[in-house]
């Protein structure tokens, strides 16, 4: 096989792989409530937030690089399955779960796209970068609005309180002040329609 069909067999590969996250399902219900969200549906539902929500990065940000970010931070959970943010216990091993999985998962496309897509997702998880942050602020808000959509079902199911879910939520300020102000707004509401508990 010539180089270039090799090169293609692996991206195609990773393609049809990656496929699987349309079967790793989450704790977030859909809007309707009707089942739980996928990965895959995660992962489009973020980029689509990243372009109509763009604006409130603070500071701008390289929009191109955030939608990367989150079109592939979550492809490692096919291997190491989706990580309750809330279950402190499964975010103890979360790492070392997800980078194996890294290794396996990008390491079958060819090595430059490997390496590019390594270090966008290894970008994403320091949250050093403002791309980073706004993408993490877009990850923690997406599944609160579904929450907040569904009249707190997951939240409800898992007996949430109003003060652990701004704590682990409140890393929206760090990439979108104005968004954690709209966020934290509906948290309140929440409580007040008795969705979390105060």
């Amino acid at each position: 096989m010539s180089e270039d069909l090799t090169r293609l067999a692996r991206q195609i590969g990773f393609l049809v792989e990656t496929d699987k996250a349309k079967s790793v399902f989450r704790q977030s219900y859909l809007a309707d409530s009707s089942r739980k969200e996928n990965d895959a549906e995660h992962m489009w539902h973020l980029a689509l937030c990243v372009l109509v929500l763009g604006e409130y990065a603070d500071p701008p940000v390289d929009l191109v690089r955030v939608l990367k970010m989150v079109l592939i931070h979550d492809i490692v959970e096919i291997d190491a399955g989706d990580t309750y943010i809330y279950d402190e216990v499964a975010r103890a091993t979360q790492a070392e779960r997800e980078g194996r999985a890294a290794d396996r998962l990008y390491g079958l496309l060819p090595p430059d796209q490997e390496a590019e897509l390594r270090e966008i997702w290894e970008e994403f998880e320091a949250r050093v970068t403002a791309e980073s942050r706004f993408a993490a602020a877009v990850d923690r808000l997406q599944p609160v609005l579904l929450n907040v959509a569904g009249e707190g079902r997951a939240w409800l199911e898992h007996a949430m309180s109003a003060d652990r879910v701004r704590a682990v939520n409140s890393k929206v300020a760090e990439g979108a002040p104005v968004l954690w102000d709209y966020l934290s707004a509906l948290l309140d509401e929440a409580v007040s329609r008795g969705w979390l508990s105060d």
